[in-house]
C-alpha cells in the first residue's frame, strides 16, 4: 500500500455516483491518496497496516509556534481526506504508456480502501473519503507544500 500524503488547508472531492453527483470536502488536516499493490490482500491488521494507519495520525508535519514542523493531525484536530488512487503504481519504465499491473485490481482493492477507511474511523472522527472506481475532481491546497511517500512495505 501507497499514499502520498499531502498537509493541506483544504480539500474537495467530486465525483459521478449512481447518476448523482457526490462532494466532500474538508477543512485544514491531511489528504492521502491511497493505492494497493497486487500483493496487499493480507495487508489489513498487519504491523505495516497498523503502522501506517498510525503515521497518518502522528506524523509531525505541522508547524508549531515557531513555524518548526512539530505537530501531528491529532495535535491539530484536522480532517483526513483518504482518495483511492490506483495509479500510485504505475510502471513508466517501458513505452510511454504506463503499465498497471503492480495495482491490485478493482474488487480487492476496493475492499482493502473500505478496510483502511473503517481502521482509520477507530481511531479518528474526522475522516472522509473520496469514490472508489470514480472519475474523480480532486482540488486542494497544499500546505508548505508538503507531500510525502508512505509505503507499507517500509513497515513489514
Amino acid at each position: 500500500m501507497r499514499i502520498l500524503l499531502q498537509r493541506t488547508k483544504w480539500a474537495r472531492v467530486e465525483a459521478l455516483v449512481d447518476g448523482e453527483s457526490r462532494v466532500v470536502q474538508v477543512g485544514r488536516g491531511l489528504t492521502g491518496l491511497a493505492g494497493f499493490f497486487r500483493d496487499d490482500a493480507e495487508l489489513p491488521g498487519s504491523r505495516a497496516w497498523e503502522s501506517l494507519a498510525g503515521k497518518l495520525l502522528n506524523l509531525r508535519i505541522f508547524p508549531d509556534e515557531n513555524q518548526r514542523m512539530n505537530l501531528s493531525l491529532a495535535d491539530i484536530q484536522g480532517d483526513l481526506l483518504l482518495v483511492p488512487q490506483f495509479t500510485l503504481y504505475a510502471d513508466c519504465r517501458k513505452g510511454r504508456r504506463p503499465g498497471f499491473s503492480d495495482s491490485l485490481p478493482g474488487e480487492a482493492a476496493s475492499e482493502l480502501f473500505k478496510s483502511f477507511v473503517e481502521r482509520m474511523e477507530q481511531s479518528w472522527d474526522k475522516v472522509y473519503a473520496g469514490f472508489f472506481g470514480a472519475d474523480m475532481v480532486l482540488e486542494l491546497c497544499n500546505l508548505g507544500p508538503v507531500t510525502i511517500m508512505l509505503d507499507s512495505r517500509d513497515f513489514e
